[in-house]
């Protein structure tokens, strides 16, 4: 196998672990220590590192790569662009979401439901956005949104510690699962616009009161 195929392969192995939340804020992503674990040398894991860095998904730290660790006037630039992005995405995906895809839908949202911890509700939220985004067509709109998903990782490892914003994000993810059973995309835009702004509402409570430093 190539070394550009073993890039796009390993670029495609730690992209689906950060879209899945597996990798937390304090873990470091070190390149030779990835390539023993996937038996290969370190350039094409150095080479995939960079590009998810590129991407968005990593930033590169002294001690390897890690998820983004941004500024509040970042998070407040990403959520300017979730608000305008994923109501519009969401309402195509309720629109033409299949059977199968609900059932991932249904599968997540009863995942965060049962989750006994925080990090196991954190990782249904994450397979519920997953599913939603698998629903969105356009394959472009599709990875914008994908390409920011650090960043929202970030944000909910930061907040989700607060029982609050765990019931706000549940409450959220209910009313958009209710959204998507009835094909309802209108509601689904609605219901979305409200998830982000509550999202927001939870960060931004988390800076006042020094949850989040």
């Amino acid at each position: 196998m190539s070394r550009n195929s073993h890039r796009i392969r390993i670029h495609e192995a730690i992209r689906a672990r950060l879209l899945r939340g597996e990798i937390g804020p304090d873990a470091r992503l070190i390149d030779h220590a990835i390539a023993a674990e996937m038996g290969v040398s370190r350039m094409p894991v150095r080479e995939a590192l960079m590009q998810l860095a590129s991407e968005g998904y990593l930033c590169s730290t002294s001690r390897g790569f890690a998820l983004p660790d941004l500024s509040p006037d970042r998070i407040a630039e990403v959520f300017v662009l979730r608000r305008l992005l994923e109501p519009h995405a969401v309402a195509c995906a309720a629109r033409d979401r299949t059977e199968v895809q609900m059932q991932a839908l249904r599968a997540a949202l009863e995942s965060a439901r049962a989750a006994p911890d925080v990090a196991g509700f954190h990782r249904g939220a994450e397979a519920f956005r997953n599913a939603w985004l698998d629903a969105v067509a356009n394959t472009e709109l599709r990875h914008a949104i994908q390409r920011y998903s650090g960043q929202v990782q970030s944000v909910r490892f930061a907040t989700l510690t607060d029982p609050l914003a765990r019931a706000a994000t549940l409450s959220g993810l209910q009313a958009l699962f209710k959204a998507f059973r009835a094909g309802d995309g209108l509601a689904a835009q609605d219901r979305m616009l409200r998830f982000i702004y509550d999202a927001e509402e939870s960060y931004r409570r988390g800076l006042a009161t020094g949850l989040i430093a």
